[in-house]
């Protein structure tokens, strides 16, 4: 047996170990042997009844998951098991969101933890609310455009064109409540990149045209 994307040896328990379980909870779950060296050697557990107790409650505590913790032996010496099953939702450890990449675990932050978040939520990146972007940052000739596009090709009625902008826009589904999404700012503003990082957009006109949005 050898550590692989699914599989975590540690010696001893810590609780900083609870960090590796959320990171396989993010990420395809795994496998956790405590008691078990860095050479895959069972070194055993003095303490490993108490375990068997204390860690699914400090899971559930502290991750807010349920885990299955199993003890085992080998050669008289004793080692604990724990399971992990990959969780639908975003996982935090006191704040922290740890990912199970490969044989390592890693913190997510910035950028790789927004991606992270929106899939585990079901949602793309252009379909988050911009608050910084207003209904009146529209430009008017653009967003006409678009509803007279919609209008010709069937997806929308003709009357659209009389609508107001904001009825469009909602019309559009690039609306959220109060806020219109990062995809409206991304088609409709001329200062994208200043209002999202790292923003970029690229049009076209007829068979060759394309569109492209970066985060």
């Amino acid at each position: 047996m050898k550590e692989n994307q699914h599989i975590e040896w540690k010696e001893s328990w810590r609780d900083e170990v609870l960090k590796w379980i959320c990171g396989f909870a993010n990420a395809d779950g795994g496998v956790l042997h405590i008691g078990r060296n860095a050479k895959g050697v069972v070194s055993g557990l003095p303490n490993a009844p108490k375990l068997l107790e204390d860690i699914p409650n400090k899971v559930r505590d502290i991750l807010g998951i349920m885990v299955d913790v199993n003890l085992s032996e080998e050669d008289g010496k004793e080692w604990i098991e724990i399971r992990v099953e990959p969780y639908p939702s975003p996982v935090s450890y006191k704040g922290e969101y740890h990912f199970r990449s490969g044989s390592t675990k890693q913190e997510l932050k910035g950028a790789a933890l927004e991606r992270f978040l929106l899939k585990k939520w079901g949602r793309h990146w252009d379909g988050v609310p911009e608050p910084a972007f207003q209904v009146k940052d529209c430009s008017v000739d653009v967003l006409r455009l678009v509803a007279q596009r919609a209008s010709r090709s069937g997806r929308m009625d003709t009357a659209i064109l009389k609508d107001s902008r904001e009825v469009i826009l909602d019309n559009l589904e690039l609306t959220e409540g109060s806020y219109l999404k990062r995809a409206a700012c991304l088609l409709f503003s001329q200062r994208a990149h200043r209002l999202i990082s790292g923003a970029s957009l690229r049009r076209g006109i007829g068979s060759n045209s394309s569109k492209q949005f970066h985060n």
